[in-house]
């Protein structure tokens, strides 16, 4: 039980503080959910330790039992040496990148990129004179060719939203590390049981925990995982400061999801696979991108760095352009139209209008979206019925 009250304790008292029955003989199969955001100690010394250590717990905007055994989880995962947990995939990302960044800081990132993500750099550039260069991501040569004495880190995408191009991880990180600069991985869409980007030469991965990891279209989250715990001091400071930190429960819900991430990936990437075949044949596509699917641009790659599947989400560009692009999301039934990805339900948008509209006509260009691009998010469900249902909506659409 908790420290006893006095027994001369009045009911006002005995209502604030409620026992804590202490658990023995036994320990609970899942994880906790510790809710409460303050706690208390039994000496002035371990409450002035406590605010170094993300292993000690006193309040949880700096650290939190159920929170810190979602970043421990996903840490393992992916194979890295500590993690940061946020409220939001952007929180994430928007971490690293002030925690890497500074006035006068220059960025390489590839071109595709998702359009939070570009949109950050784009505000970045303009108000604290951040240099952005583009490259495509394929190419290592490019990548020395664009660093800079003053460059920060080199910024990619395992598999790029919503393109599915695939970055070569090893052969950019390498060029990257040449020159003293470190690299950051989006890893949403293939999760740490399809790629591990750090054993590719990654420093820092980043994922949105909606997607994949909780899977279930009931959480908001981001996960940053480092390579070495220096990287992880040091961005775990201005995590702490901006308090973009995640709320116990939606951590207790992410790992929830995670105990049936290899189940859902290998259903998600098999049937993505499996569908992006037969769209490639309709006549109401013009083209189709995953990377499991012989012709992708990046299919070399794709089988070297995603040797168990390419991932649940395919690129198809409708030969009707955005009309047909609208009238396809519009008219599924199995599928929904909605935004984010990962789901066990499958999901449709329309990239040029949704997530990338931050982007002008030049930008997607540059991108590799077209005004009929749709992306489509393969769930769990048969995929039988949802190629019924795709075949119905691309027929209206032709």
């Amino acid at each position: 039980m908790s420290a006893e009250l006095p027994e001369t304790s009045r009911p006002e008292t005995l209502a604030v503080h409620s026992p804590q029955p202490e658990i023995r003989g036994s320990r609970p199969l899942g994880v906790p959910l510790h809710q409460g955001h303050v706690f208390a100690f039994e000496s002035a010394d371990a409450l002035a330790e406590a605010f170094e250590s993300p292993d000690a717990f006193l309040y949880s905007r700096m650290g939190n039992p159920t929170v810190r055994a979602l970043e421990t989880a996903v840490a393992r995962l992916e194979g890295a040496a500590d993690a940061q947990s946020y409220a939001s995939g952007m929180g994430a990302i928007n971490s690293v990148l002030l925690g890497l960044l500074s006035t006068g800081g220059h960025i390489v990132a590839q071109r595709c990129l998702y359009g939070g993500t570009y949109a950050v750099l784009t505000d970045l550039a303009a108000r604290w004179g951040v240099e952005v260069t583009y490259v495509s991501g394929t190419d290592a040569d490019e990548v020395r060719a664009a660093l800079r004495p003053h460059t920060r880190l080199l910024y990619l995408e395992t598999i790029a939203n919503p393109t599915t191009r695939v970055s070569d991880l090893p052969a950019l990180a390498a060029a990257a590390r040449e020159a003293g600069v470190p690299t950051v991985v989006d890893n949403t869409f293939a999760s740490p049981l399809l790629c591990r980007p750090i054993e590719h030469g990654a420093d820092i991965v980043v994922h949105s925990a909606t997607k994949y990891l909780a899977g279930h279209a009931d959480v908001l989250g981001g996960i940053a995982v480092f390579k070495d715990v220096d990287m992880h001091r040091r961005i775990r400071h201005h995590a702490v400061e901006q308090g973009a930190v995640t709320d116990p429960f939606a951590a207790w819900l992410t790992l929830r999801g995670l105990q049936t991430l290899p189940l859902r990936i290998e259903r998600q990437s098999a049937s993505a696979a499996e569908l992006a075949g037969r769209l490639a044949a309709h006549p109401a596509v013009a083209a189709v991108r995953h990377p499991a699917v012989a012709g992708h641009p990046d299919h070399e790659v794709a089988a070297r760095l995603l040797p168990k599947g390419g991932g649940g989400v395919v690129s198809l560009d409708l030969t009707g352009g955005r009309e047909a692009g609208r009238t396809f999301v519009e008219a599924v039934r199995v599928a929904s139209l909605s935004v984010s990805l990962g789901d066990v339900k499958t999901l449709v948008m329309h990239p040029a209008s949704t997530s990338h509209r931050q982007l002008d006509e030049q930008a997607l260009a540059a991108a590799g979206i077209a005004p009929g691009t749709v992306r489509l998010s393969v769930g769990i469900e048969h995929v039988e019925d949802l190629w019924s249902d795709l075949d119905q909506a691309l027929t209206k659409a032709l």
